[in-house]
């Protein structure tokens, strides 16, 4: 309907279901002027063999998050010039690159090909992330053309790694194989992935999209906190298929997902993801890139209204109601250790520290999956990986062979339990150093508490971006500049405390606890944490979590 003669039309969010197509930001207009899947072929023809100084900088800093590559923080940039310095000052001539692992599935010769990456172009470098990939440092333009023809002669790929996409799909590492598991995720994931990854119709987003599909008993795959996630349920006809959610994710806005209550047949999930992640593209905010995100518009949706217009105007047709999944079994949402699967063989769960891994750990991983199993190597939601198809027999030599390469299937529960982001040390975000504290962080805690069995997540994010998921553990820590004992800024960190991912209904779920002027100095952290690790140990009542103890704590005892 046209607008009358001196009226002023109302300003709308960007949704362009609503008419708003005017790009309302820069980065709406760059993905307008075109799309981020086309830098491939100029990374192919003109970067790779002119090398940095020719890349476009709309490019550099925002199309090429499309294949997964962001630039890596030049050396030496303090954290106090994180959100001061310009981007061509923040930026270094190498790369990041992120390899799409979709449920976090490997096979041998993929887990050979990225060790074969590492170690030939990214200076060894290799980090398991929290959400089932794995990133490599040091790229080098010059060298992507060969890195993609790597990894791709093994099914591998860095497409929509990053960007205003649809993600990698978080999935169990265990599908298709867990004795336990409710419904098999791994095809509904792997239709998704060849039908629609690098669909032009996907490939411009108002922002992120996160995915998270799985049956597993474990609930591992995190569903409260993706934009979309399918849980595997059984609803009152006996039938197994999945329970839709949509708005949840973290950063500086958190927000638990929102049960639509519909129930999504196996074989459906494509088509109902399509329709999600179509609705998000058209009536998305685009206006403000900080409210972007799909969370923003199921809040002020409500999932009812979500659910109608899903089903109205992209389904076209009801989903039926379906029941909402149970708690997560045994209340541990990981996989490390010796457990069964459906086929009487056995998979072996270990921990690196944090996630950091190198090119000669993957070539021993690769080995020892090769010799003991099947040379299936998937990756977890915790930085963690699992070694699949162990013979029962033979999983105590395994064990014993990780032991010796320093990655424990029988971690200590500090070495369980820690993850960490990619910090200072290659990240334009993070204000501190994450990986190597963390790490120095347990081995401190295992030498001064070496009897302590609670599964108290610690989890240390380098900047408010929370891609550690600080508000959902026990211990968060978001990195900051603090007030040293001499007066001076410092490395520190902002302390988050009885963050929880809990029932799988997300009645048991809640962020962390902020107490007012709580904070540490790098530096006097694991005094902090083992502080407050041991004043839990003696209060808690049997049974009791530490979130459930820092709801009723004071705040002197969480000081």
């Amino acid at each position: 309907m046209p607008v009358a003669a001196g009226t002023k039309r109302k300003r709308g969010e960007g949704q362009w279901a609503l008419g708003y197509r005017e790009p309302l930001n820069k980065n709406e207009e760059n993905k307008r002027n075109d799309d981020g899947l086309n830098v491939r072929q100029r990374i192919i023809d003109i970067y790779s063999k002119y090398g940095f100084d020719s890349i476009d900088p709309a490019d550099l800093r925002g199309r090429f998050r499309w294949y997964g590559l962001y630039t890596q923080r030049r050396p030496g940039i303090d954290g106090g010039k994180t959100a001061v310095l310009e981007p061509e000052e923040l930026d270094d001539r190498y790369f990041m690159l992120r390899v799409r692992i979709d449920g976090g599935q490997l096979t041998n010769d993929q887990l050979r090909v990225i060790g074969y990456v590492s170690r030939r172009y990214a200076r060894g470098t290799a980090d398991v992330t929290d959400r089932q990939n794995i990133q490599l440092h040091w790229i080098e333009i010059e060298n992507v053309p060969d890195i993609w023809e790597a990894l791709e002669s093994v099914g591998l790929s860095t497409t929509e790694a990053c960007g205003d996409t649809p993600r990698v799909i978080l999935g169990c590492p265990l599908a298709g194989i867990d004795a336990d598991e409710i419904v098999d995720g791994g095809p509904e994931i792997a239709a998704i992935g060849e039908k629609y990854i690098g669909d032009s119709a996907f490939s411009n987003l108002p922002r992120k999209f996160k995915t998270s599909i799985s049956g597993c008993v474990a609930q591992c795959a995190i569903h409260e906190i993706n934009d979309v996630a399918f849980v595997g349920v059984v609803n009152s006809r006996g039938e197994t298929g999945y329970d839709l959610w949509v708005g949840g994710g973290l950063s500086t806005n958190p927000m638990l997902g929102r049960r639509l209550g519909a129930f999504v047949r196996p074989g459906q999930v494509p088509e109902v993801w399509a329709g999600v992640t179509g609705l998000f593209r058209d009536y998305g905010y685009r206006r403000l890139r900080h409210r972007a995100r799909i969370k923003f518009l199921v809040a002020d949706w409500g999932p009812e209204k979500f659910r109608e217009v899903l089903e109205k105007e992209y389904l076209g047709y009801a989903l039926p109601d379906g029941p909402a999944p149970g708690a997560p079994r045994d209340g541990i949402r990981d996989h490390v250790g010796v457990h069964a699967q459906r086929d009487g063989n056995c998979y072996v769960g270990f921990a690196p520290v944090v996630g950091r891994l190198s090119a000669d750990a993957l070539e021993v991983i690769a080995d020892l999956a090769a010799r003991y199993g099947s040379g299936r190597v998937h990756t977890t939601t915790e930085q963690k990986m699992v070694i699949l198809d162990v013979p029962p027999e033979r999983t105590e030599e395994l064990v014993a062979e990780l032991d010796k390469a320093g990655l424990p299937a029988r971690p200590s529960a500090f070495r369980r339990h820690t993850m960490a982001c990619t910090g200072i040390e290659f990240c334009k975000l993070a204000i501190v150093e994450t990986k190597a504290r963390a790490a120095d962080l347990i081995g401190e805690l295992e030498r001064r508490l070496p009897g302590f069995e609670a599964p108290v997540t610690i989890n240390v994010n380098g900047c408010p971006n929370s891609c550690a998921r600080i508000q959902t553990a026990d211990i968060g820590l978001k990195g900051s500049l603090v007030t040293g004992p001499d007066g001076r800024q410092v490395e520190g960190f902002q302390v988050h405390l009885g963050g929880s991912l809990g029932g799988g209904d997300g009645s048991g779920s809640g962020f962390g606890r902020k107490v007012r002027g709580l904070k540490t100095t790098a530096a006097e952290l694991p005094d902090y944490v083992e502080r407050v690790l041991r004043r839990f140990d003696a209060a808690r009542e049997p049974g009791e979590s530490f979130a459930a103890w820092t709801a009723r704590a004071s705040d002197e005892e969480l000081s």
